[in-house]
């Protein structure tokens, strides 16, 4: 349970230092474009659907949700991004991963490889720590949205692995493969959601002073500020007295 409280926590705290909207819209365009390769309605791609509710999550202005669009589909010229995942070690030994979408992936390395090691951190090799995350879906739900027992019901019932009460919010796991039904469940009953993806969950959490702690968010706030990267997730369990 500490861990996921830990999760809700950096998540907040990470939605404090959003106010940079314009570089999160970047970075959104990025995924439309991407997603709208497979086709430029949402009503037959699932997978942009779900992106172009991430981008109106972020009030993404509708032209340019359907700029990218049109980009992705290479009616405005082509623009091709790449997934890409790096692994890493951030201070204190902290296991760390990286997932990005860039155009050059020459530049991206050792521009994340610059970053990490001025904090103290350093690039892994494939696999060094990728074992120690599962790639899970999180749909984040205020507490006072819903009761728990209606929700449990709703949400395993279209697929999720559990329901976790973390405080103020409930935390609705599932696998990447029941990510899209579970949220559209969940939508459907007219739970208002507050958050939702698919991302790297640590499978155990290490604790970390409040020192590293600093060290360890400062270094995240750096990585999430370059262009490249998507979303960054470790293993560290946060002290309850620190924040940004």
């Amino acid at each position: 349970m500490a861990g996921h409280s830990h999760w809700s926590k950096i998540k907040r705290a990470k939605g404090a230092n959003d106010a940079k909207r314009g570089k999160i819209w970047s970075k959104i365009a990025r995924k439309i474009i991407i997603a709208a390769k497979g086709g430029g309605d949402p009503r037959d791609n699932l997978s942009l659907r779900y992106v172009i509710d991430e981008a109106k999550a972020a009030n993404m202005p509708k032209d340019t949700i359907e700029k990218a669009i049109k980009k992705g589909t290479g009616e405005l010229g082509a623009e091709n991004y790449e997934p890409v995942t790096y692994e890493a070690y951030a201070p204190g030994g902290v296991a760390m991963m990286i997932e990005g979408l860039t155009n050059n992936p020459a530049r991206t390395a050792p521009d994340l490889r610059s970053i990490l090691e001025k904090a103290g951190g350093n690039l892994a090799a494939r696999g060094a720590v990728s074992f120690q995350f599962t790639k899970q879906g999180i749909i984040t739900i205020k507490v006072e949205a819903v009761d728990e027992d209606r929700l449990l019901e709703l949400a395993l019932d279209a697929g999720a692995d559990d329901v976790r009460n973390v405080g103020e919010v409930f935390e609705v796991i599932t696998p990447p493969t029941s990510f899209g039904k579970v949220k559209d469940t969940i939508s459907a009953a007219n739970i208002s959601i507050e958050a939702a993806e698919v991302t790297q969950m640590p499978n155990n959490t290490v604790n970390v002073d409040a020192d590293i702690a600093q060290r360890l968010l400062r270094l995240i706030d750096a990585l999430e500020d370059h262009d490249d990267v998507q979303s960054v997730s470790h293993n560290a369990e946060i002290p309850e007295s620190v924040s940004v």
